[in-house]
């Protein structure tokens, strides 16, 4: 990585004085140059294909800003680049833009102290306001969105469903009502995949949206150590579970199946309903392009339908630290207005496969994406989206697919695996340091 500390170095390893003349010949002194460019730099993380839609924004937005150049710097993901992150911003060492995660590890960054608020950019009032809240604090917004939504909700064979006269339900017990018709009908009511036991998790991570609809407190509350998921509203996405292999909506092989056989079943027909995150898309573009259309969406239906929510993983977002200043904050300003413009967006979606709608209104969703992912905007159109818990929370325990795959496998009933749950949330808070635990 070609940082701007690795740069101090080399320079002071050369002689900074034998230097002096030439670089003040060719600087302003403020990020200009003499050919009067404004030069900034834009970090990301060097996995998937984080690298090449940077590149492909940073190709579009130079040629509608050539006084302003964008240097591309990448470091790795993961803890390792939290780590970074953290030291880069308490140095003084961060790029002049940077792309990071939204919610609970973005307030880790300290941002009221840390970086530029952004409340004053004309971009802000198209934000949906999930997404205001997991890049804001009370003092201030300070992200914009980078990428496209994805929630954690039903995807749904909707052949299947015209075939028995089924409607998208929008209670539990209309959920219910649908797969016994659709068990009686000789095919798989709800499909589970335990051989990647990550994928039991959705019951009660895509039921989060449910919980927040009945206690709007809960996520906060939760971080202070005063809600469980041993007590209501949170004990039913564990209950849900339950619920569904006891009545014997399960595939036969739910305990070996991986999330590949998710995938095939639901867009053949074989199966129903298989809730899972709907950046799964890409594998039935890829996979099973013939079926596209026949493949839809809807969120994991709470008790009652007024409850029942559409749960959204937000969007990454970038952000400008208060090291940019002068030219190369407004120059900064004009890089992430172009990320939220529909010329910026249309870059997006031609560099990637996007997984949901845009968080902001000022872009829109090619008319050409699949049903899956149309099926998804009125939920945001309509305000019934409520983010995924990991975003307003800093605590989720690293045992929870194991303790689903037992309640979903009948092994430990809901309560129990609610409460085990609780305790193991418990040994993260107290490694965290928060308080109420």
């Amino acid at each position: 990585m070609d940082s701007t500390r690795t740069r101090r170095v080399l320079l002071a390893a050369v002689g900074v004085a034998a230097l002096a003349v030439p670089l003040a010949a060719c600087s302003t002194g403020d990020g200009g140059s003499a050919d009067g460019k404004v030069e900034i730099s834009f970090l990301t993380q060097n996995t998937g294909t984080n690298i090449e839609i940077a590149e492909a924004l940073i190709e579009a937005f130079e040629a509608e800003n050539p006084d302003i150049t964008v240097k591309l710097e990448s470091q790795p993901a993961g803890t390792e680049g939290d780590n970074l992150m953290k030291t880069k911003l308490a140095t003084g060492e961060m790029e002049d833009v940077f792309y990071y995660n939204s919610g609970s590890l973005f307030q880790a960054l300290n941002p009221d102290q840390n970086l530029v608020p952004l409340d004053d950019q004309p971009w802000v009032g198209d934000l949906i306001d999930t997404m205001t809240a997991v890049v804001s604090t009370e003092n201030g917004i300070y992200g914009a969105p980078f990428g496209a939504t994805q929630a954690g909700a039903v995807v749904y064979n909707k052949k299947v469903y015209a075939d028995l006269g089924l409607e998208v339900p929008t209670s539990w017990d209309e959920f219910a009502a649908n797969n016994e018709a659709i068990k009686a009908a000789g095919i798989t009511p709800v499909i589970q995949t335990y051989g990647d036991t990550w994928t039991s998790q959705l019951f009660i991570l895509g039921d989060f949206g449910n919980v927040l609809a009945q206690d709007e407190d809960w996520a906060d509350e939760y971080t202070a150590g005063k809600r469980k998921y041993a007590d209501e509203p949170a004990l039913q996405g564990f209950a849900n579970q339950q619920a569904g292999f006891e009545a014997g909506w399960w595939n036969q092989d739910y305990a070996s199946a991986v999330y590949d056989d998710g995938a095939r079943m639901v867009a053949t027909g074989e199966g129903a309903h298989y809730p899972i995150l709907t950046g799964i898309v890409s594998t039935f573009q890829q996979n099973f392009p013939d079926e596209l259309e026949n493949i839809g969406v809807f969120p994991l239906p709470a008790q009652n339908a007024e409850d029942t929510k559409l749960t959204v993983w937000l969007p990454n977002a970038v952000y400008i630290p208060k090291t940019t200043e002068g030219d190369k904050l407004e120059a900064a300003k004009k890089l992430i207005a172009f990320i939220n413009s529909p010329g910026g967006c249309e870059v997006q979606t031609t560099a990637m496969v996007p997984s949901g709608p845009f968080a902001t209104s000022a872009c829109e969703l090619p008319d050409d994406v699949p049903g899956l992912l149309t099926d998804m905007q009125p939920y945001f159109d309509e305000g019934s989206t409520n983010p995924a818990l990991e975003f307003l929370s800093p605590i989720k325990g690293p045992n929870l697919e194991n303790i689903t795959v037992e309640v979903g496998s009948g092994i430990r009933p809901a309560d129990e695996g609610a409460a085990l749950y609780d305790e193991d949330v418990k040994k993260q808070a107290q490694q965290l340091g928060l308080d109420g635990w």
